[in-house]
């Protein structure tokens, strides 16, 4: 079974390219969001952290298409003719390949937007039975309002790749899985064959992003989580980070980095996080720190995690809880606000370009400070003392 899941707990998707125009459009107010998947899926998507998850991979033709709707490249431009003062994170020249966005409402859609918007060039992985929903409504503008940049013009995905990260490679792929119908008509989405394609297509990248996680039992206790259960949720959530890596690495460029999306259940009891998710949150965070060391050392790849708090994105609420997750952020976090796509995007953009050329095997909270917190503060035992609170909270 592939998995799903996406940012807000932590998810992802891919699938085949897509070619847009490169026109000048005018555009209206920008929304963000990440990637996600179906309660149905049985996947966690972007809201506490479980962006979009599903591993891609799997063969299918890929099938180019344009977009009825004219579009500019995701490109900054806007200062090539005038100095800029201050730093500024530019990523012009820079090609970075997602895996895990299959819609545009969580931090893998908030990633891409923010990478666009500093001038890389974007390359996505959607997970198959998601792949034609996703193409569809990017070919029919659906996504247009949320791919609004900075400089008013719309972020353009070069190409979509189909992708199940739950499989290494052909061989990997059991026999029900080839035969699924929502697998049928797509090629070459397994982590293997989806590096060998974007190297064929393109020659190298310089930033890889995971963004997908799922746990088919996330809604069960760890005492009533089956081994099968949890095992999937380590092989779609950690595993597939590392073969992602093993099959890039080689077609990224000296100096380049990876980043994945985490979750404070990975050190901290989160109850309703089960079905071994918050074992594989934990496996992910260990991962980054070797990997950085080896990726490092070999490479000269730096490998860093976000670890973000609960976002309200479609994948999220499959869970059941990220509602009362959010209010919770906002009665006991050192910042009274919700958390929106962009401030994950925003941090993502920096940990992947030079400003952060020192920055590896890191474990960055983007959660308004509730990581920090040893307490509720919002617990009746509190109720005599003086804690500043929001008023609008």
């Amino acid at each position: 079974m592939a998995a799903t899941a996406a940012s807000s707990l932590q998810m992802a998707t891919v699938r085949p390219c897509i070619s847009t125009s490169r026109r000048v459009v005018k555009a209206g107010a920008a929304v963000f969001g990440g990637d996600s998947k179906g309660a149905s899926w049985a996947k966690l998507t972007s809201a506490f952290h479980i962006s979009s998850v599903k591993p891609f991979q799997c063969s299918f033709t890929t099938t180019s298409m344009k977009l009825d709707k004219v579009v500019t490249r995701a490109m900054a431009e806007s200062g090539d003719s005038k100095p800029v003062s201050g730093l500024s994170i530019n990523l012009k020249g820079k090609r970075a390949f997602i895996a895990g966005i299959a819609d545009d409402n969580g931090y893998g859609w908030a990633i891409a937007k923010s990478l666009a918007a500093a001038g890389a060039e974007i390359l996505v992985g959607t997970w198959v039975p998601a792949l034609n929903i996703f193409e569809t409504s990017l070919r029919r503008g659906k996504f247009d309002v949320s791919r609004v940049l900075p400089d008013g013009s719309l972020m353009e995905i070069t190409k979509v790749y189909p992708l199940d990260a739950v499989f290494d490679n052909p061989e990997d792929v059991p026999e029900d899985i080839k035969a699924n119908k929502r697998y049928a008509g797509s090629s070459k989405w397994t982590v293997q064959e989806v590096a060998e394609s974007v190297k064929q297509d393109f020659g190298s990248i310089d930033i890889l992003v995971h963004s997908l996680a799922n746990g088919p039992e996330v809604m069960k206790p760890l005492l009533e989580t089956s081994r099968k259960g949890y095992l999937a949720a380590l092989s779609a959530s950690s595993y597939s980070y590392v073969s992602l890596l093993k099959h890039f690495i080689p077609i990224m460029n000296p100096g380049g980095s990876s980043l994945s999306l985490t979750y404070i259940a990975s050190e901290r009891i989160i109850p309703g996080y089960g079905g071994g998710m918050s074992s594989a949150k934990a496996a992910l965070e260990s991962d980054t720190r070797v990997l950085a060391f080896e990726a490092g050392r070999k490479h000269k790849i730096r490998v860093n995690t976000i670890s973000a708090g609960p976002l309200g994105s479609r994948a999220a609420k499959a869970i059941g809880f990220i509602d009362t997750m959010i209010e919770y952020s906002l009665a006991n976090a050192p910042l009274q606000k919700e958390l929106s796509a962009d401030e994950v995007g925003h941090t993502a953009a920096f940990l992947v370009s030079p400003l952060a050329s020192a920055i590896t095997g890191a474990v960055i909270y983007v959660d308004n400070g509730l990581n920090a917190m040893g307490v509720g503060v919002d617990s009746p035992i509190f109720k005599d003392l003086t804690i500043p609170t929001d008023a609008k909270h």
